[in-house]
């Protein structure tokens, strides 16, 4: 009979061992879907701040007038390139984001600067990019809140808890940032 409740004792533990390093594991596995997604989209902003020179370029002689509009994509680029947290990434990729809107806003007032091969492929390989990060957001902040969930759901929240993980912001675009991007054409010198 004490064989039989030591067995049970036994198999108690080690049940409840097995259930414990799962759930660590499928904390672990979350914890790296974020930061695999944000890899992806830092992957997206390096390849449109890869592109941003050379739209820069093209627009330049055709552009004489719009050195602010230009001025703010180069500033966003440096922005971004001087980031170091998640979060200084993310400010910098809004800003660049409305940026490059502005300039595709302003680039409609001149008609050769839209019939230019180079910058219909920029604007086109820009835009396929914009929509690409898009989607790689949505999966961040899918992945940000299955992790948020999963460490204070129980019993998952004691061993969230003894891997000192905290809950991760998600990626949202600041009240400022929802507004229409103002577009000037008046000519400055």
């Amino acid at each position: 009979m004490d064989n039989i409740i030591l067995l049970g004792f036994l198999f108690a533990i080690v049940g409840l061992s097995v259930y414990l390093v799962m759930i660590y594991n499928g904390l672990v596995v979350v914890k790296n879907d974020i930061d695999k997604a944000w890899a992806n989209i830092d992957v997206m902003l390096k390849q449109r701040h890869d592109e941003v020179p050379k739209l820069i370029e093209v627009c330049k002689g055709y552009m004489n007038f719009e050195r602010d509009t230009l001025q703010k994509i180069t500033e966003a680029r440096s922005m971004y390139q001087r980031a170091v947290t998640i979060d200084q990434k993310a400010q910098a990729d809004l800003s660049a984001t409305y940026a490059v809107r502005g300039l595709f806003a302003v680039a409609e007032n001149y008609p050769e600067l839209k019939a230019n091969n180079n910058f219909m492929q920029l604007q086109s390989r820009i835009t396929e990019l914009e929509s690409q990060i898009a989607d790689r957001r949505e999966f961040y902040n899918d992945s940000v809140n299955t992790f948020n969930i999963r460490i204070q759901e129980m019993p998952d929240t004691f061993v969230a808890a003894f891997m000192n993980l905290k809950p991760r912001p998600m990626f949202k675009v600041e009240e400022a940032d929802k507004a229409d991007v103002s577009v000037s054409f008046a000519a400055t010198k």
